[in-house]
């Protein structure tokens, strides 16, 4: 083994400091801390014998293909992954929006936890990835929705039923289209938006005026009203979050305002798993 391989002592650090738990293997029975070769080998879909050949400096330089589908694998923050392009070929990953493939084990349990919270995390451009319970049940049921219909956008100024829940649709809409442009454009996925808003502004003559207004606002903290069918009017306050290490998601929690809204979707939520 070549001990001054500097990308494979990147590596092996990067695979000590995960947490194989997180990935949704077991964490038993280890003799070091953190993913195994052939974890790491799975996770990014090439053979353990070519990861092996990279921590150990043998096989010549990886292709840029192969370091995306490492970073991706181990969930890399986007300087991990900087650095491991600039290791492995000696200049940073050029930039570009990456759609992510999904959420760690650990985010998903996070959400779950909040029993009464309906919790998404979406992308930067607003594919919902993940919910929990309360979401389903008190937003939308997402994973009656095939994956290319869980864009928020879409759901918003397509589904009537959507619409209907809302007490003030037209100055949601607004702003979640405001916050839309910001979080794509933040993420450099503007070209990756385009069929979107073409579809959108060809089917809701709202969305073409809202979205030539241009405005850009982030989707921070506030409250939203909603007409439940089985819950009545409920008010929920909402706060986004960044997801540690992963820039391309977001995470969005409802809080309910009062203990009564508390209770009725928590009596919803176990009757609904009962």
């Amino acid at each position: 083994m070549d001990e001054n391989n500097a990308l494979g002592r990147f590596l092996r650090d990067l695979r000590a400091r995960r947490d194989p738990a997180s990935f949704g293997f077991t964490s038993s029975r280890r003799r070091t801390p953190g993913l195994r070769r052939e974890e790491v080998a799975q996770r990014a879909h090439i053979s353990p014998a070519w990861y092996t050949w990279l921590e150990q400096g043998r096989g010549g330089p990886p292709s840029a293909d192969v370091l995306d589908r490492i970073a991706r694998g181990m969930l890399l923050t986007e300087p991990e992954r900087e650095h491991l392009f600039i290791l492995g070929l000696g200049h940073p990953p050029p930039a570009h929006y990456r759609a992510p493939e999904g959420v760690s084990p650990r985010l998903q349990r996070l959400i779950d936890a909040l029993e009464v919270s309906p919790a998404i995390v979406r992308t930067a451009t607003w594919e919902v990835l993940a919910w929990n319970r309360a979401a389903a049940l008190v937003l939308t049921d997402y994973a009656r929705l095939p994956p290319d219909g869980r864009n928020l956008l879409r759901l918003i100024f397509s589904n009537p039923d959507i619409r209907a829940k809302q007490t003030d649709w037209r100055a949601m809409a607004s702003g979640v289209v405001a916050a839309f442009r910001a979080d794509a454009t933040r993420a450099g996925a503007s070209a990756e938006i385009t069929r979107l808003v073409e579809e959108l502004s060809a089917l809701s003559p709202d969305f073409a005026e809202m979205w030539a207004d241009a405005s850009l606002l982030p989707h921070g903290d506030g409250a939203k009203r909603l007409n439940h069918p089985r819950l009545g009017l409920i008010e929920l306050e909402y706060s986004s979050f960044a997801v540690d290490g992963r820039p391309d998601l977001g995470l969005i929690v409802y809080n309910p305002v009062t203990d009564e809204t508390a209770a009725r979707i928590r009596e919803l939520v176990r009757g609904m798993a009962g």
